[in-house]
């Protein structure tokens, strides 16, 4: 997945460098109440630890996404597979000031390309909580339909939408 680019998007691991601003993001409850919570400085950085890991684990990850014309972090897009995950999932989120810019879908579609393609995945969803909309649309646009809602491990009610 790394070296991975769209027209106007990189994906690549991520940097120390990019640990101030995931960790700002997750320090604004608007921001993060459908990916997590609120995270401590320390927390913030564990999470970047395991989007590395799991990388390095699986061969995927969350993985930062930058603008190629001027090098910016705008957020992550990736795959998430662990051993309690019920499947594979299509996950994302994008820092305030690049939302609404076509961005989620440009590196939804190439992360569920190099999943279905590449990857050759039996099976490939997105949890979503009931009340994210931004984000079920974004589901729907990049082809997803809703199957049927669940409780996601600690997480709670979650809808699930696959990708065919």
């Amino acid at each position: 997945m790394i070296g991975i680019e769209t027209e106007r998007l990189i994906f690549r691991q991520w940097k120390k460098t990019d640990y101030p601003i995931l960790s700002d993001f997750y320090s604004v409850d608007e921001n993060v109440r459908f990916v997590g919570g609120v995270k401590t400085p320390e927390e913030s950085w564990r999470l970047m630890a395991t989007y590395i890991g799991h990388y390095h684990l699986n061969g995927f990850s969350y993985l930062a996404i930058a603008e190629k014309n001027t090098g910016n972090l705008i957020g992550t897009v990736g795959l998430w597979d662990s051993n309690p995950w019920p499947e594979p999932e299509l996950g994302y989120w994008l820092l305030p000031n690049y939302q609404g810019k076509g961005y989620g879908v440009e590196a939804g579609l190439a992360v569920k390309m190099f999943a279905l393609e590449k990857l050759n995945l039996n099976s490939l969803v997105s949890y979503i909580d009931p009340s994210n909309e931004p984000s079920k649309k974004l589901a729907l646009r990049l082809g997803a339909k809703y199957d049927t809602t669940i409780d996601l491990l600690d997480f709670g009610s979650h809808e699930v939408y696959r990708y065919k």
